[in-house]
C-alpha cells in the first residue's frame, strides 16, 4: 500500500475517533455532571509545583436555585447575543475583528460566547493557539445541538473559574459575601460577572475601584436581559 494511503487511512481514523469520542462526552455530560475540569487539574499542579496548594471549593446547584440577576449579570458581561446565537456569535466574531485591526497589536478583543467559554472550561486547557480554538469552536457547536441553553447556562456557572481553587457560582457566593447563590442580589451579582474575566486578580468581596465601575455597567445592561429564549 502507497505511504500516502496509508497515512491518509490513519489520519481518518483518528479524525473519525475524534468525533465519536466528543460526541460520547458532550452527550454523556449532558446527565452527568462533569466532576472535575482540566483547569482544575492545572491549578492543583501548580500549586503542588509552587509550593502552594489549593483546594478546589465547588458546590454544584441547579439552575433553579441560581439566582435570575446572577444569570441576566453574567450573560449581559459575557454573551449578550447568548439566545440568539448557535454557540459562535458570527456577527460579534466580525465586530472583534475590525477592532483588533484598528489596534495594530496592542489590545485584543475577544468573541468568545458563553457556550465557547464552557467548552473552554469543561474539555479543554488554558492557552490562545489556533488549535484550542478550533476546537472550542467545534464544541461549542456540539454543545448547542446536544445541550441546549439552559444546560449550557447550568455547567458554565458551576465550574467557572471565581478565583484561586473558587469554581462554580454557589461557592463564589458563599466565598464573598456569605449567601447562596439563589440569594445574590443585583449588586452582588454585578460584582460576580465584573470579575469573570480576571477572576484570580478581581475580588468581588472587596472590590476596587474598576471593578465597581464595571459592576454598574454590568447590572444597567443586565436589566434588559430577558431569559426566556432558547431552551
Amino acid at each position: 500500500m502507497p505511504l500516502a494511503r496509508l497515512v491518509l487511512r490513519w489520519c481518518a481514523r483518528l479524525a473519525f475517533g475524534f468525533v465519536v469520542v466528543t460526541f460520547a462526552f458532550v452527550t454523556l455530560y449532558h446527565y452527568v455532571n462533569p466532576p472535575l475540569t482540566p483547569l482544575m487539574v492545572i491549578r492543583m499542579i501548580e500549586g503542588v509545583l509552587t509550593g502552594k496548594p489549593v483546594g478546589i471549593d465547588r458546590r454544584w446547584v441547579p439552575l433553579r436555585d441560581v439566582s435570575p440577576m446572577l444569570l441576566r449579570a453574567v450573560i449581559a458581561a459575557e454573551d449578550a447575543r447568548f439566545f440568539q446565537h448557535w454557540g459562535v456569535d458570527v456577527q460579534e466574531l466580525e465586530q472583534a475583528r475590525a477592532y483588533n485591526d484598528r489596534q495594530h497589536g496592542r489590545r485584543f478583543r475577544g468573541a468568545s460566547t458563553i457556550t465557547m467559554q464552557c467548552a473552554r472550561s469543561v474539555f479543554l486547557w488554558p492557552g490562545r493557539t489556533y488549535v484550542r480554538k478550533a476546537l472550542e469552536v467545534y464544541l461549542a457547536v456540539l454543545m448547542e445541538q446536544l445541550w441546549g441553553k439552559r444546560r449550557i447556562l447550568e455547567v458554565y456557572v458551576n465550574v467557572v473559574e471565581w478565583g484561586p481553587g473558587v469554581y462554580g457560582v454557589e461557592a463564589a457566593a458563599h466565598r464573598a459575601f456569605g449567601v447562596s447563590a439563589s440569594r445574590l442580589d443585583p449588586e452582588r451579582a454585578a460584582l460576580l460577572a465584573a470579575a469573570l474575566p480576571s477572576p484570580r486578580r478581581f475580588d468581588p468581596a472587596a472590590p476596587s475601584a474598576a471593578l465597581r465601575r464595571r459592576a454598574a455597567t454590568i447590572a444597567a445592561r443586565a436589566r434588559a436581559v430577558e431569559l426566556g429564549g432558547r431552551p
